[in-house]
């Protein structure tokens, strides 16, 4: 059976000081450890969601730029194409021009020709008639 006596109190003196020490040696440590570790690991996130904002923003910066670039690069190449048309267009204008003067030339030494060629057949038309006149004939005028 239970007896109250002195070893309860010394058990209760006992468990006071076991849990004043435990408390001293290992709770208090151990929870210490723990409140420093949430607090590093705080600020590590800190520092993390920091590294990811300057992250974020210097991608945006990227991104401005690079838009900023293609709009050049395209403002360019829509430049360097027009240029390129028009010097194409330019050229083709002149090499149009030369073919016809070409032409026209050709075709006024063609015409000269038929002139020259239908006086020639004029003049030697009355030569013509008699020998064809005479094949026909078959006698000679």
């Amino acid at each position: 059976m239970i007896t109250i006596d002195i070893t309860l109190v010394i058990q209760m003196v006992n468990i006071f000081v076991l849990m004043f020490l435990l408390n001293a040696i290992i709770y208090k440590p151990v929870r210490k450890i723990l409140r420093d570790r949430a607090n590093k690991l705080q600020g590590m996130q800190d520092v993390v969601a920091k590294l990811q904002d300057n992250a974020r923003r210097r991608q945006e910066e990227v991104d401005k730029k690079m838009a900023l670039a293609s709009g050049k690069a395209k403002a360019a190449i829509d430049s360097a194409r027009a240029g390129a048309q028009a010097a194409g267009d330019e050229k083709l204008a002149a090499i149009k021009a030369e073919a016809d003067a070409e032409k026209n030339t050709q075709l006024s030494e063609v015409k000269v020709q038929i002139v020259t060629a239908g006086k020639e057949l004029q003049a030697n038309l009355d030569g013509f008639a008699t020998a064809m006149a005479s094949k026909i004939l078959g006698r000679s005028f």
